[in-house]
């Protein structure tokens, strides 16, 4: 059985677990890749939507755990995104 990963008080001690940690011998399966925004959100959209749209759209940005806003954002991102 892997260890839990501790809770921690400040970026400064979870920075100085990760450096001095063996982290294979914790259990990171529920680790998600994060995705840091560091672009200005300087300009602002408002629109009018259906209820069960936006209802579905929260649902959806809750199972992820992130702010619905964020998920909309990440919903244009991906559909102005370059084809791969």
């Amino acid at each position: 059985m892997k260890k839990k990963i501790p809770s921690f008080a400040s970026d400064e001690e979870a920075e100085r677990f990760v450096e001095t940690a063996d982290l294979t011998e914790y259990d990171l399966s529920q680790f998600r890749p994060a995705k840091f925004e560091f672009a200005r959100k300087d300009a602002r959209v408002n629109m009018r939507v259906p209820a069960p749209l936006l209802d579905a759209v929260k649902a959806r940005a809750a199972a992820r755990g992130i702010p619905y806003q964020r998920f909309i954002r990440e919903a244009l991102e991906s559909a102005v995104a370059p084809q791969k």
